[in-house]
């Protein structure tokens, strides 16, 4: 390839310029060799000529192609050198604004000035795990991939960030810190991490100020490790610093700050723990006034010093620690400002005894004032022979103070850092660690001192390990690939180091010169010149001889000798330090003892052991014999070794960050500032390192995809190896085989290769488009011509079809001119015709008339002859028709005689009618009159016999009142005490009865078991018992119609499940609670009666209360007695009756053989029970009628009295005069008294069913009266109408009655149906159980003849008695918990029903809750959560096995609230299943746990899924060609690192995604999880796939552009169908993919004019601002025919959305998880429905 191909027309080329280094260019007239010029012409359209040296034949640099601008790898530009690089750069920070770029190994970060998004912990998460190459550039991934080698290769790992001063080196590494800090947490809860971000605020205090170029620059080195355990968890720190720039202590230029912790101190004055500290303003301070300005815009020193005293109380730093440093530094500040005064004579000078900073100094530090005063003006010479003091002038005494303040910050600096290291340190073994190396980059200024050398040797160092790494890393590439490579020519900086470090080098020839008594700069400076002015890296200013000049490899440096022996000795007097030492405060004497170990701290520990316990760099200084201190460059250079000892033991990884401008103005680019940067840091190095071998790299897959154009069809027709193909296409286009090289998987490229072939490339496409346009050219011209032709023939038919129109209209207009013109003719003679015809007929008319005329006169008396004889003719004809009419009337009247009597006796026919009908309308109305007097009357007689009712109820109660008054108050007390005993004895009965009933019970049992065992013998039968009591006291009303309903019921129990379950049943017991509850609320009602009676009884007189107590007590002990005796004997038949029932029981039992004894047994049970009952009614009703019959006589006997009293005062008994015998009238008297005491109680009940009924007759009366009222209204109302309406409203009444009656029939109906359904019911159970009994019969009968037919009919058996229990022994839950639970296959389980153990495990709880057994259902439930706890903890990445659990859990949920019995849950159960509701326990506290269960189980089945998907997500959706043909378009990618490709490489389609999705649908669904779960379920995977891929795409350039949008929307589009196809379209799963959509559709529209942008901004309302603007900035074209997106459509786009309230995160939170619901579902099993299989090896459950 010449170089004439090259320089060709068209092709752009970068030529030098002085204000932006390199400027753009275009040749518009090929190159030809030997040409001294180059026609250009520049983009501002301006025509040059470049010329050309002839000698050196130097062509200007070539421009990349288009496409490959904006790359995030340098090296994968085609052409690489300088104006390209800085070029990429550019366009990146401005245009894309992207910051980071790499450049090879190399990371290059541009400091933005500016706070960006970039570096949340979403970001963090979204750069974990990934490989370097796959995502944008960013310190995470260099973080990342540092972390991945450690856990891969085991080898600890260096990050070297450098940069020179304000670049944002230490930001970098901070974030680099906060990474590891994130990814790798502590595993233990000292969180260490926190410490090693706290240390950060620390160190920028005590080390970091603002300079010239940066507000916040690290005035010193570090080196970070962070130390790692075998799981790769952080578990200590170490800080390594080296070359603190102490002179800044004492010095800062203009515009410049001390350190941060001085201003911040002075900030904090005002605090009451610094009162001590005698602080003033900075201002006021010599030592941080000297710069100028002391504050920091936007920097709030107050506040940075509350962080920095929260950092030391975070990593242990006591409170008097802290303030014994705030003291230290104080007092550094109070020694600038002591006053030197000078003596006379110049040579010495003094210090004031009352200067109060040096008596706050001395203070501060705890020593001795007068001491320090004079050892700070004068110093000790000791020589052999004796000691002297000398005086020192003020020069030499401001000398001796900075060097005493800069050594005790120094000091203090080591001591902070080491007790930061103390902080960080652990006692666990450490495995592996990551450093973080913040150096200070390549400096240069207009003065360069010893601290501009030091640095810069640094510099040469690291560059030197920097290039021997890369050409380390080139050189495995190339085996790795296994293509022949020779030794790449790289700059090599070993020369310059030995100037510097080697012997009589120049920090030799320094110390030495240290060493001299009196040696001084410029004996130094004239030393350098003799030994080194013959090497190429030394050079001597032409115009000075206290300076020298360094070649180094980023560029030459000239250094000011003066200071430099100075700051190389560090020189601090031995006394001044022997003051310190003694000080009071131990913590000061500390920092001074510490120097007596002569040997450098870092010393100690090597780079050879894994675990590196590392001091400070900064060695400490000895000044008590200065023969043995070490020089500051001494010290230095052993440090630097031992830090490349280090790194050289580290897999090293680098970023170099670069200021784009000395103003610090945000994104703002000095092409000039960042060029030196590019060439100190060794970015361009990097650059002609890879451009020197082979720098561009691609896959045969790749290579075959973008240049398959270049290729010939019957070429891919012959080979199917596309290795080969590649091959002979490569030596067919470029000849020279030298300039690449085929490896085992990459094609290797020389510099300028690819750009050739994307040359020849877009040449291709260029001729083709020719050819296209052409070709659409000349068919639209032949479309336009065949128009144009078609066009012509249309006009020309159109007009001569015009021109015959228009000749044929003429025609057709001449001939109608003819026709006018004769018809014009002919009616001109017509009218002339017409006119004489007409004069010729009115002459004839003329002369006729006058002929007639004159006949007419001659008749004219003729005429008037005829017309008298006419008129005498009429009237005779009128008189005789007068005459006729007046004949015909006259015959007319004499037939009118005999009409007009019958018309007279009409007329009185009608009159005789007429009176009759006013007779009838008066007995009409007497009638009415009557009725209406019969009503009214009745009325009065009702009125009147209300009255008398009243009266007579007045009268009554008066009587009743007079009766009972004087009776009431004596009984009422009695009836107190009587019914409270009554109530006592009836409870004590009623208890006894219970018991009696619980001993009865339990014999019945031991009857039972015996029954088995003797089955022989005989029974006999007993009749019902005829024989029964009640009680008769009509007091005690528990004897009620609930009693006979409590035996009805206990009769149809016998019934349905026979007397031997009735026996053990607990239904009677809860009927005798039941009737105990009653009998608790009837004595509550007598007891608020007997209250109510109390108060009534204070009224009237406790004397008569008193008189009749006597009598009455005799009355209640003999009734007692007698009830006593009639319920003792009642209970003594009930138990003989109980007994005889038992022994019938017995003898069906001993006669079980014979079905029909036992029928018989089983009647003659109901028979007696009923019996029982109808005897009961029996004495019910006797009951009853002895009280009614008692109520009569007593009512007889009180009227009788009434009458005796009133005869006895008239006459008296005819026996009344008898002997009476005394014991017969005690007797007697006896009776009387009880016979009253009863008649009394019925008096009172007597009483209130009076007024009860009285009350009733008044309701009755008002209703009555009420409708009467009505009727009457309705009448009369009715009588005003017609008897039409009156029909019509007598029927609407009628109406009304049917319907109130049919309503109340209705309801009867419903009741009665109601009872019927009942009764059937209880009759199909009858049924039932009499089938089951016949049933059971008939299987024991036929047991002993057929064995095998036993065992079927068993099975049926206990399926059809199945009622839905399972019964366990305690002893068994270990075993059904493993059985079912722990150790289940799930293949046993496949062909079941769903959720089977979820049922099993109900069931067990069903049957505990039906014993009642608490601890049972306690102990199951507790063991079944724990189990599968533990199960899914085994099975911690099995999905099948915990959607399987959550199915079930789920399940046994809904069982639990299905069978609740609450009526919320039950809405949707059949009958069936409400029998199979717990009756005992509310589980509502286990149904809360079982739902926490099932959302941590659903939160790991989540987990689960994500962990499967997650890897296949970017490959499948973002990478994946699902639709052919689009990758050959897709823009060129970077070059893969080495170290970050895996061995495999996985690669996944759509269909591996869709598939995973089916499995865990069909798993679910199979198990038969919920459908509303399932929906979240992949409603939560979806947004997982959603922010997944979006965050990809938002973090890489190369899948931004318009054919990743293509197959992004047709992937979504497939993942839509799925949801389709499996109908889960309602899931809200789709929704969530609404962002990836937008952004796929963003890549796809067009992006120019303002339409665009607002269209965008309408269309993306998912995404927000950051997202759609970063996608705008990563957008790549994907060939050179298209344009990439302006930075104005971009800012239209953040101005159409400024108003937006989007969040500030810029990713998805992918770990996000939507809260899970699960709705209750309940089950259409019934469980006796479910079938147990035997492979669950679960027989010792038995069915109930």
């Amino acid at each position: 390839m010449s170089v004439a191909e090259l320089y060709t027309k068209y092709t752009r080329v970068w030529i030098p310029d002085p204000e932006e280094v390199w400027k753009s260019a275009e040749i518009i007239k090929d190159y030809k060799e030997g040409d001294k010029t180059l026609h250009l012409k520049l983009e501002d359209e301006t025509i040059q000529e470049y010329p050309i040296d002839p000698k050196a034949n130097k062509l200007p640099f070539l421009r990349n192609p288009d496409i490959l601008v904006g790359e995030n790898d340098l090296t994968a530009l085609s052409y690489l050198h300088e104006p390209a690089v800085l070029h990429n750069l550019k366009v990146r920070f401005l245009e894309s604004n992207h910051i980071y770029t790499y450049c090879g190994i190399v990371l290059v970060a541009i400091n933005p000035y500016e706070q960006l998004p970039i570096y949340g912990q979403d970001v963090i998460y979204a750069y974990s795990g990934q490989n370097m190459g796959d995502m944008d550039p960013h310190i995470f991934a260099v973080a990342e991939e540092a972390y991945k080698q450690m856990a891969r290769d085991e080898k600890n790992q260096s990050i070297i960030v450098s940069g020179e001063s304000g670049a944002g080196k230490t930001v970098s590494a901070k974030y680099a810190m906060r990474f590891f800090a994130s990814v790798g947490g502590s595993s233990s809860e000292t969180n260490i991490e926190e410490k090693v971000l706290a240390s950060s605020p620390i160190m920028e205090a005590i080390g970091n100020a603002k300079t010239t170029r940066n507000d916040n620059s690290s005035r010193f080195g570090k080196y970070i490790q962070i130390g790692f355990d075998k799981r790769y968890h952080i578990i200590g720190a170490n800080m390594r610093t080296y070359l603190l720039e102490k002179s800044r202590v004492v010095f800062q230029a203009d515009d410049e700050r001390n350190y941060h912790i001085f201003y911040q101190l002075c900030a904090s004055a005002d605090l009451p723990e610094f009162k001590d500290l005698s602080l003033m303003c900075a201002e006021n301070f010599f030592y941080t006034s000297l710069g100028g300005d002391t504050s920091i815009e936007g920097v709030n020193d107050a506040n940075d010093f509350e962080k920095t005293r929260h950092a030391f109380t975070l990593l242990g730093v006591k409170e008097s620690h802290q303030l014994a440093i705030f003291k230290i530094l104080a007092a550094i500040l109070h020694l600038g400002n002591v006053d030197l005064q000078p003596e006379r004579d110049g040579e010495s000078c003094s210090i004031s005894k009352q200067d109060e900073h040096l008596d706050k100094f001395c203070r501060l530090l705890g020593v001795e004032h007068s001491q320090m005063e004079h050892w700070l003006c004068h110093r000790k010479l000791v020589t052999t022979s004796e000691t002297y003091i000398k005086n020192m002038s003020v020069q030499q005494v401001v000398n001796a103070r900075n060097a005493l303040a800069k050594h005790i910050y120094a000091q203090l600096f080591n001591w902070i850092v080491q007790h930061i290291n103390k902080a960080l340190h652990t006692t666990v073994k450490q495995h592996s660690f990551i450093g973080v190396l913040d150096i200070y980059g390549f400096e240069t200024f207009e003065v360069n001192s010893f601290e501009q050398f030091c640095i810069n040797y640094a510099n040469e160092k690291l560059q030197q390990q920097f290039n021997s790494h890369v050409f380390k890393l080139e050189q495995e590439e190339y085996m790795k690939e296994e293509i022949p490579w020779t030794l790449i020519d790289f700059y090599d900086n070993q020369p310059c180091i030995d100037l510097i470090e080697a012997k009589l080098g120049i920090l030799d020839l320094l110390d030495e010169e240290c060493k001299v008594p009196k040696g001084t700069d410029q004996n130094w400076a004239q030393k350098l010149y003799d030994r080194h002015s013959s090497s190429q890296h030394f050079q001597k200013p032409r115009m000075s001889n206290i300076s020298f000049i360094v070649v180094h490899f980023a560029d030459k440096v000239e250094y000011q000798c003066d200071g430099f022996l100075e700051k190389n000795r560090d020189t601090v007097h031995e006394e001044q330090i022997n003051i310190l030492k003694a000080s009071k405060h131990q913590m000061v004497a500390d920092l001074f003892h510490d120097e007596k170990d002569p040997v450098p701290a870092s010393l100690t520990g090597k780079g050879a052991s894994s675990k590196i316990n590392i001091r400070s760099a900064r060695p400490t200084v000895k000044a008590a014999n200065k023969e043995h201190k070490k020089t500051v460059g001494h010290q230095f250079r052993n440090s630097l070794h031992l830090l490349m000892e280090t790194l050289n033991a580290t897999t090293p990884h680098y970023v170099r960050c670069i200021k784009p401008n000395d103003e610090k103005l945000p994104f703002s680019f000095d092409p000039k500032r960042a060029v030196q940067q590019l060439r100190a840091c060794g970015v361009l190095e990097t650059i002609r390192i890879s451009a020197a071998g082979y720098p561009s790299r691609w896959t045969y897959h790749d290579f075959f995809s973008r240049y398959r154009v270049l290729m010939k069809k019957r070429d891919l027709s012959k080979k199917n190896d596309k290795k080969l193909i590649c091959k002979m296409l490569l030596e067919s286009l470029i000849k020279d085989p030298d300039q690449f090289q085929f490896g085992r998987t990459k094609i290797f490229f020389r510099a300028g290769q690819v750009a050739y072939l994307e040359k020849l490339r877009a040449d291709k496409f260029r001729a083709a488009t020719i050819m296209i346009q052409k070709t659409v050219r000349g068919w639209l011209q032949r479309v336009k011509y065949r128009k144009m032709r078609e066009a012509a023939i249309r006009i020309q038919r159109y007009t001569r079809g015009h021109l015959a129109r228009r000749l044929a209209d003429h025609l057709r207009k001449t001939k109608a001119a003819i026709i006018f013109q004769k018809q014009y003719r002919m009616l001109r003679i017509q009218r002339a015709y017409q006119t004489i015809r007409g004069a010729a007929i009115t002459i004839q008319a003329f002369t006729r008339g006058m002929f007639v005329r004159k006949t007419y006169q001659k008749n004219k008396e003729y005429r008037f002859l005829n017309e008298q004889l006419s008129s005498a003719t009429s009237v005779h004809s009128t008189e005789m028709e007068k005459l006729k009419k007046e004949l015909e009337q006259y015959q007319r009247k004499k037939g009118d005689g005999n009409q007009l009597a019958s018309l007279q006796e009409e007329i009185d026919s009608l009159r005789l009618a007429l009176e009759k009908a006013h007779g009838e309308r008066k007995i009409v109305e007497d009638t009415y009159m009557k009725e209406k007097d019969v009503l009214q009357k009745r009325i009065s007689d009702l009125e009147e016999e209300n009255g008398l009712l009243k009266q007579e109820k007045e009268e009554l109660n008066i009587k009743i009142l007079c009766q009972s008054e004087d009776e009431f108050a004596r009984n009422a007390v009695e009836e107190n005490l009587l019914m409270k005993k009554e109530l006592e004895e009836e409870r004590v009965r009623y208890q006894n009865l219970v018991k009696e009933y619980s001993r009865l019970e339990q014999r019945y049992d031991n009857l039972r078991d015996e029954m088995t065992i003797i089955k022989q013998t005989p029974g006999h039968r007993r009749n019902p018992s005829n024989q029964s009591s009640l009680e008769s006291d009509s007091n005690y009303p528990s004897i009620s119609t609930s009693e006979i309903g409590d035996t009805e019921d206990a009769i149809q129990q016998v019934e349905e499940v026979g007397m031997e379950k009735a026996a053990m049943d607990m239904t009677l017991f809860l009927k005798l609670q039941k009737r105990v509850r009653e009998l608790e609320q009837e004595r509550k009602k007598l007891q608020s009666q007997l209250e109510k009676r109390e108060n009534e009884s204070k009224k009237s007189q406790v004397i008569e209360m008193k008189n009749e107590m006597d009598l009455d007590c005799d009355t209640d002990l003999a009734y007692n007695s007698l009830k006593r005796q009639e319920l003792e004997s009642e209970n003594k038949k009930l138990k003989n009756d109980l007994n005889e029932l038992r022994k019938a029981i017995v003898d069906r039992v001993a006669q079980n053989n014979s079905s029909n004894d036992v029928h018989d047994s089983y009647s003659l049970l109901l028979n007696q029970l009923k019996s029982a009952n109808e005897e009961l009614e029996v004495r019910k009703e006797e009951v009853l009628i002895l009280r009614t019959q008692i109520i009569k006589a007593a009512q007889q006997k009180d009227s009788g009295r009434n009458m005796e009293s009133h005869i006895n005062m008239q006459t008296s008994w005819p026996n009344s005069d008898k002997h009476v015998d005394p014991e017969d009238a005690i007797e007697a008297y006896h009776g009387v008294c009880q016979t009253n005491r009863l008649l009394e109680a019925q008096l009172q009940d007597q009483r209130r069913e009076h007024e009860e009924e009285v009350e009733t007759l008044k309701n009755q009366m008002e209703a009555l009266k009420e409708e009467m009222e009505k009727q009457q209204e309705a009448f009369f109302q009715t009588l005003q109408l017609s008897p039409e309406a009156q029909v019509e409203f007598g029927i609407q009444q009628e109406i009304t009655r049917l319907t109130n009656e049919n309503l109340d029939l209705k309801e009867l109906l419903e009741k009665l149906e109601k009872n019927e359904r009942k009764l059937k019911k209880q009759l199909k159970i009858y049924m039932k159980k009499v089938q089951d009994y016949e049933a059971d019969q008939a299987i024991v009968q036929s047991e002993k003849r057929r064995h095998e037919l036993t065992r079927q009919v068993t099975v049926q058996r206990k399926e059809k008695d199945f009622q839905g229990m399972l019964e366990y022994c305690k002893e068994d839950e270990p075993l059904l918990i493993r059985n079912l639970i722990t150790d289940l296959k799930l293949q046993t389980v496949s062909a079941t029903v769903p959720c089977l153990p979820a049922y099993i495990l109900y069931m067990c709880i069903r049957h505990s809750d039906y014993i009642n057994d608490d601890h049972k259902v306690h102990s199951l439930l507790t063991s079944t959560i724990n189990g599968i706890k533990k199960v899914l903890k085994k099975h911690n990445d099995d999905f099948e096995m915990t959607s399987f659990w959550l199915a079930n859990t789920c399940r046994l949920l809904h069982c639990l609230k299905q069978y609740s019995g609450d009526t919320g849950f039950t809405t949707q159960n059949t009958v069936k299943q409400n029998e199979h509701c717990l009756k005992n326990f509310d589980l509502t506290e286990y149904r809360q746990v079982l739902s926490d269960l099932s959302i941590q189980i659903y939160q790991q089945l989540i987990k689960i899924a994500e962990g499967i998907l997650q890897p296949m997500i970017v490959t499948a959706v973002l990478e994946n060609e699902s639709i052919q043909g689009l990758s050959g378009v897709k823009p060129m990618g970077y070059r893969k690192r080495s170290s970050s490709m895996g061995d495999s490489d996985n690669s996944y389609s759509l269909e591996a995604i869709i598939h995973q999705l089916n499995t865990f649908h069909s798993n679910m669904y199979d198990q038969g999880l919920d459908p509303e779960i399932i929906q979240q379920a992949v409603k939560q995977l979806f947004y997982m796939i959603n922010a997944v891929a979006l965050n990809n795409l938002l973090l890489r350039k190369d899948v931004c552009s318009w054919s990743t949008g293509v197959q992004l929307r047709f992937n979504i589009s497939q993942l839509e169908e799925w949801l389709r196809g499996k109908n889960l379209q309602q899931s809200g799963a789709a929704k969530t993919l609404e962002p990836l959509i937008q952004a796929a559709q963003l890549l796809q529209l067009k992006k120019k004019t303002p339409e665009d942008a607002e269209a965008l901004c309408s269309l993306c309302t998912s995404l927000t601002t950051q997202q759609i603007v970063k996608i705008l900035n990563l957008y790549t074209p994907v060939n050179e025919f298209e344009e990439r997106v302006t930075v104005a459509f971009i800012r239209n786009i953040q101005a159409h959305l400024q108003e937006r309230n989007d969040p500030p995160q810029l990713l998805l939170d992918f770990k996000f998880m939507f809260p899970v619901l699960f709705p209750f579902n309940p089950s259409s099993l019934t469980m006796d429905s479910i079938h147990i299989p035997a492979s669950l090896s679960l027989e010792f459950l038995n069915k109930v």
